[in-house]
């Protein structure tokens, strides 16, 4: 795997090393071995998935507190996603700061969302499948979501939002606490 970091420190993509013949492909999408050489959390406690069924869809922006925090490892398995990671970790240089990229089943790359990010996405197509690892079961009394139109965070979402759960449009600006 190859890992790439952004100018925030914390999140990288994650990207295969795919070894291919006249089958197809092959490659490793985690090695606990190699997260730990890069000083990532190896341990991953539940893998999810959503499916999201309009281009325009949003998810996000979401979280868990200490000390349940969740580390993230996300990947399109099919369709496309923009992915997108906001620092909220206090004292941090680069607060509220964000970083995305473009998750696709074609360009097979992940994004690692570190303890402390709240993260979202927005389906690029119809169909969009999401799959995550999380670091941390889900423990409801820690967890925290933000508004994915917060101008704190000035996040240009490339599409117009055509779907979004009622919680996720309730969730308070940063400013508002909780």
């Amino acid at each position: 795997m190859k890992f790439t970091p952004f100018a925030i420190d914390g999140p990288c993509l994650v990207d295969i090393e795919p070894r291919s013949d006249d089958r197809g492909l092959f490659a490793r999408t985690f090695c606990e071995d190699e997260f730990e050489a890069q000083g990532l959390p190896s341990r991953m406690v539940q893998t999810n998935i959503s499916v999201n069924h309009l281009a325009g869809t949003l998810r996000g922006m979401h979280m868990q507190l200490e000390p349940h925090g969740e580390a993230k490892l996300v990947r399109a398995v099919r369709g496309a996603i923009w992915d997108v990671v906001v620092d909220l970790r206090e004292g941090s240089p680069t607060y509220l700061q964000h970083v995305g990229a473009e998750l696709t089943d074609q360009n097979r790359r992940a994004l690692f969302v570190p303890v402390g990010f709240a993260h979202g996405y927005q389906a690029l197509t119809d169909d969009a499948e999401v799959l995550y690892q999380v670091s941390a079961a889900y423990a409801p009394g820690f967890e925290r979501g933000y508004r994915h139109d917060d101008p704190a965070f000035g996040i240009a979402w490339p599409l117009g939002v055509s779907s979004i759960s009622d919680k996720d449009a309730a969730w308070p600006l940063v400013g508002e606490g909780r």
